[in-house]
């Protein structure tokens, strides 16, 4: 696991004093937390104009069936489920496990403990606002490695991290080391994985995402094929009652195939399936069609 300690000096004193706030403010009761992340994800609404234009123009985009009030209703609620998200994240890092195990369920875990047998595993997910409680609850019940993007505040980079590998139970693996993620499959790790952000061409090719052709990230195939390893999907659901679910399916079976654009396909249908349960929680906020083939007009 990462030895690095948070930086000091004058430079990251406000960093600290956040830091000591948010600590404090997680022992409050769940209810209150829930309804703080929920304003907070109110005003963000009110406050960022861009923002309310990317998530109204996914959902017109992927949902073109849908009402202009459902899209509308759903959109608002994604501000809220993205503010409670928030809080959950925190939640995730630094909360005890007394205030959390309660709350959250994990199903399906007999197809994870099978495909773990035959070696290394790609635990595949979509960016969901559950994610890193989805992944804690997952922690709680087998070990895995988190595969993370380093963040530009280098105290908040080796705080989370940090946090991460003591929830997982193992080191976390940078995004961009292709040799390290082979290693740790090849040795029979479970790794984190969702390739459903980018905005780089490099190992990526459009697929249709509810429809829309979108840059994606081809990865998965190779992935598994270099690391020998299964890839089983997983899903989280925030539900009502401030419980989550998190489902694991079966390992994809006769993955990868020598068509990666078929492999890519695949997995994106997987991840609309399980966006169609719970539209709102899912990352609407990234720019999920900002680059276009050639030819195509721009969408935002």
């Amino acid at each position: 696991m990462a030895n690095r300690s948070a930086p000091k000096g004058p430079r990251h004193w406000m960093d600290w004093c956040l830091y000591g706030l948010i600590r404090l403010l997680l022992l409050l009761p769940y209810p209150v937390l829930m309804a703080a992340g929920t304003g907070i994800g109110r005003l963000f609404r009110r406050l960022s104009a861009s923002r309310r234009h990317v998530v109204e123009t996914n959902l017109r985009v992927c949902f073109p069936d849908w009402t202009p009030a459902r899209r509308d209703t759903v959109a608002r609620e994604h501000f809220a489920a993205m503010g409670r998200g928030i809080i959950e994240a925190s939640l995730a890092w630094w909360a005890s496990d007394r205030k959390l195990a309660g709350r959250g369920e994990v199903v399906g875990l007999e197809h994870l403990d099978r495909a773990m047998e035959q070696g290394g595993v790609i635990l595949l997910t979509g960016h969901f606002t559950t994610l890193e409680l989805a992944a804690r609850y997952v922690a709680m019940q087998r070990p895995f490695h988190a595969m993370y993007r380093p963040l530009d505040n280098s105290f908040w980079d080796v705080v989370t991290t940090r946090a991460r590998e003591i929830r997982s139970q193992r080191p976390s693996v940078p995004r961009r080391d292709l040799r390290a993620l082979i290693k740790t499959l090849r040795r029979g790790g479970a790794v984190w994985y969702g390739p459903d952000q980018t905005l780089s061409h490099r190992n990526s090719a459009f697929v249709p995402f509810f429809g829309v052709q979108t840059l994606t990230l081809t990865a998965t195939s190779r992935l598994a094929e270099m690391g020998r390893a299964r890839v089983v999907p997983f899903y989280p659901e925030r539900l009502p009652g401030h419980r989550y679910r998190v489902v694991f399916g079966p390992a994809l079976e006769q993955f990868p195939t020598e068509d990666v654009l078929a492999d890519t396909g695949r997995i994106t249908a997987t991840l609309e399936d399980a966006i169609r349960r719970c539209p709102e929680q899912y990352f609407w906020m990234h720019r999920r069609f900002k680059k276009r083939p050639k030819g195509e007009p721009q969408i935002y």
